[in-house]
């Protein structure tokens, strides 16, 4: 089932009843979610990404655009009537019922011509708790399962409707760091087997980019790029993205574009033949530096993180906005650490530069 967002706009009233302006959460969200995608909607907190969530679900309702599903608008239809599943961060199980009877809840409420006989809905929670497989803790109650465990159950529960479209909102920020990876691996292997287009909502980037076919990384109610996750790492439209997808994250410099050269202070480091000279922030990825002792750009160095397979150089540079610069080299590479500096060569692909004013990428 595809989902269309059609300028879906959602502002509420401020808090502070001295400011008459609303608060908007979402801007103007235009987007079509290919069927049987699993699309990331990432951003930092506040950002608007469960709004948006609510809003497909039918949990708010719009103040402006439609929300269609398929060639069905579903912007004024009720949440049990749209045919979601929802996944919450809380997990939302019944304490009293076992791991069965929560999954088998939501069947239990379909009502007419959707009406299902006891059979029937064991049948299904069991195929759903198969799915996830947990169909060997069909009788345990919620409090005998780990964290894990309970997020699958509330996958489950929401799967056994067999939802046109599963919505997940922050459903890994419970666990720890093991569990979080390990679910988000059975999340994709899930939305694989079914098919069913799934939207999962998380500020964790490397959640997002693992994942999703698509992501869409907004800030304040703004989506600002979406694309395959690789894409957008490669090629964000602006600083914003680029400082908010990779870890370690981009390295940032205050330089200068003159005579179709990029500047780092006194470096010129890369040619820049279509941008007109001024101020510009200079990203490079941590993976974007060479080590080279001809090389353009001249750093301090702290100190290295060997991790492996690879090795971190750490340093640090006057026109630098990070606290500290990562470089990631092979580890093969070696480094006079008693230097004092370092000098780079630096990976045009790696390197990206941004209007000083607007923070809108300058393409070079």
């Amino acid at each position: 089932m595809k989902v269309v967002l059609d300028g879906l706009t959602k502002r509420f009233p401020n808090r502070n009843k001295k400011i008459k302006t609303e608060v908007v959460a979402v801007d103007n969200f235009c987007f079509e979610i290919p069927d049987g995608t699993l699309v990331g909607l990432l951003g930092p907190s506040g950002c608007g990404k469960s709004t948006t969530l609510n809003l497909i679900s039918g949990l708010e309702k719009p103040t402006e655009g439609r929300v269609f599903f398929g060639d069905t608008d579903v912007t004024e239809m009720a949440p049990e009537d749209r045919g979601v599943g929802l996944v919450f961060q809380n997990y939302a199980l019944y304490p009293h019922l076992t791991v069965q009877q929560n999954i088998m809840f939501p069947l239990q409420n379909f009502r007419g011509e959707k009406k299902l006989t006891k059979e029937v809905m064991l049948v299904r929670s069991l195929e759903a708790a198969k799915l996830v497989q947990i169909d060997g803790l069909m009788e345990r109650k919620p409090n005998e399962l780990s964290g894990g465990q309970q997020q699958r159950v509330a996958i489950a529960r929401a799967l056994v409707k067999e939802p046109k479209v599963l919505l997940l909102d922050e459903p890994l920020s419970n666990l720890d760091a093991r569990l979080r990876l390990q679910t988000r691996e059975e999340i994709r292997r899930i939305q694989r087997e079914t098919k069913v287009t799934t939207i999962f909502v998380t500020h964790d980037q490397e959640e997002a980019m693992s994942i999703s076919d698509l992501i869409v990384v907004m800030k304040d109610g703004k989506v600002h790029q979406i694309g395959k996750p690789q894409e957008v790492y490669d090629n964000p439209v602006n600083l914003f993205v680029a400082k908010f997808l990779g870890t370690p994250p981009i390295n940032v410099f205050k330089g200068r574009v003159k005579n179709h050269m990029i500047y780092i202070g006194d470096n010129a480091i890369l040619k820049a033949e279509k941008a007109d000279d001024g101020d510009v922030y200079v990203g490079i990825r941590p993976e974007g530096f060479i080590p080279d002792e001809n090389g353009e750009l001249e750093v301090n160095l702290k100190g290295l993180e060997v991790m492996g397979r690879d090795t971190t150089i750490v340093s640090d540079h006057s026109d630098c906005e990070n606290v500290e610069i990562r470089s990631i080299v092979s580890a093969e590479t070696k480094i006079d650490t008693g230097a004092g500096t370092v000098r780079f060569k630096v990976k045009p692909a790696k390197t990206y530069i941004f209007d000083a004013g607007t923070e809108e990428r300058i393409y070079y």
